[in-house]
Order: C-alpha cells, then structure tokens, then sequence
C-alpha cells in the first residue's frame, strides 16, 4: 500500500467516525459541523474563483454574511440566516456588478450558505432528524458509489463530456437506481413507510447529488483547478467530499418545505420512545 492511499484511508475513515458522531449527537454538536462545512466550502470556492484578488470588495461582504449565517446556524434562527445569505448574496453582487469582475462572490454566499443551513435544518433535533440525515447520506453514498463503478466498468456514452469527462450515461442511471434502492432501504428500515413518495424523493435527491458533482467539477474546469483545496489529507478539499451531499441537502430542504412531513415526524417520535422504553 501506498503511503498516499494509506494516508487516504485514515484520513477518510477518522472524518467518517467524526460525522456519524456529530449526526448521531445532534443538537449543537451537528450545527456546529455544518457551520464548520459551510465556512470551508466558502473558503474554497472564494480562493478557486480568485475573489480575494478580483473582487476584494464583495468578498469582504460574502464573507460576513456566511459569518452571521454561522452565528444564526448556531443559534437556530434559520428565517435569519436565510436572510443573511439573500442580503449577503445581494451585496456581493451588487459590487460585483458595478467593478464590472463577474457575481462569483455572490454565488459562493449562495452556494456555502445554502449548504450550511440545509445540511442543519434536515438533522434537527430528535429522531425524526436523524432518519432524514441517514436517509439523505445513504442516497448520497449509494449514488456516488455505483456511479463510479458502473460507470468504469460499463462505459458508453458520455453524461457531460465538457465538464467531467469520466462520467456516463449508465453510471448515473445506476447511480440513480443505488440510491433509489437505498433510500427505500432506510425507510423500511426505520419503519417510516412513505409509499409512493419514497422512492420519488430518491430519485430526486440521487439526481440532485450528480448536479453538485456535475456542478463543482464545472467551477473547478472553469478555473482550471484539479482540487478544491488541500485541507483533507489525500482527499484534497471539503467540496470534492460534499458536492454531491450539498445538493441534495438543498432538494430534501426545498422537498421538506412542501411535503407534510408531520406524519413522520410523530411515528419518528414514538419509535424513539418505544426504543428507549419510555
């Protein structure tokens, strides 16, 4: 084994240990980890595009907007933090604009601060929380998984060619069924049913999780970066590890805002207590 790959390994299986914690625990402790993601997402994406350089102005602004994002992620003041992201993604624009260098500053204040409130607001508090995480990350892991290896070993056609030449059509129809059989799997694990709309909602986040892949390798090729950092030893940056988890943390956010979810939520409940023995 290579001391690259050995490096990998540790590396990837001490952060793994670290979320499940964090998702397991809750509460503050998850907050916390998703204002951390989100902060380092903004670092990066901001460094990739050269915004310190190109637009110092508006990503002053980006970056106090995700700052107080942070401050009402931690507080659980998510209507605020929605504003302070509209408010910061509006001002980094608006300087973008009149220097003339492009609204990259304000898609970053979109992108990290999106990510940060979605991923806090889907593991909440309780049960009911947990199993919607779990549900998101089985999707997320199942789709990115057999993507990969299907798409290796079948080939074919070529999903986007200009942006990520190693994608393919059968790996993202494979990919999609992985996670569509995976999220069923969580939801007859955890006994919360669902019907028809589970293997819906999956479809709609395996989807969305090969939109943020698709979508960071895009950044990424469109400023001629291999990585989005080198903050992860032998993974290279946060975004290269949750692009994928980013994207459906959205669609289950916006799916979550939508559906009457208070059914689940309340079975999610009593199952916790019929567990604990209360």
């Amino acid at each position: 084994m290579s001391p690259e790959l050995r490096l990998r390994i540790i590396s990837g299986v001490i952060l793994g240990l670290l979320v499940l914690a964090t998702i397991w625990a809750g509460g503050l402790w998850f907050r916390a980890l998703a204002t951390l993601i989100m902060l380092l997402m903004h670092y990066e994406f901001t460094t990739i595009v050269s915004a310190p350089q190109k637009t110092p102005l508006a990503n002053a602004i980006g970056w106090l907007a995700v700052l107080a994002t942070g401050v009402f992620i931690m507080t659980s003041l998510p209507s605020m933090a929605l504003a302070a992201i509209a408010i910061g993604a509006a001002g980094a624009a608006f300087s973008a604009l009149r220097s003339g260098a492009g609204l990259w500053s304000a898609t970053a204040v979109l992108y990290a601060g999106f990510s940060g409130l979605a991923l806090a607001e889907i593991r909440g508090e309780g049960l009911f929380g947990l199993f919607a995480m779990l549900f998101v990350i089985a999707i997320v892991w199942s789709t990115d998984t057999l993507a990969y290896f299907c798409g290796r070993a079948l080939g074919g056609p070529k999903l986007a060619p200009r942006i990520s030449p190693g994608k393919t059509w059968s790996g993202a129809i494979f990919g999609a069924a992985a996670g569509v059989a995976a999220g069923i799997g969580v939801a007859l694990a955890i006994r919360q049913g669902g019907g028809w709309l589970v293997p819906l909602v999956a479809l709609a986040l395996s989807a969305a999780s090969q939109l943020g892949d698709l979508f960071e390798s895009w950044v990424k090729r469109r400023f001629g970066a291999k990585d989005s950092s080198h903050l992860i030893p032998g993974h290279g940056g946060v975004m290269d590890r949750v692009d994928g988890l980013v994207f459906a943390a959205f669609a289950a956010f916006l799916i979550g805002s939508v559906l009457p979810l208070s059914d689940h939520a309340r079975a999610a409940d009593e199952l916790a207590a019929r567990l604990l023995g209360l």
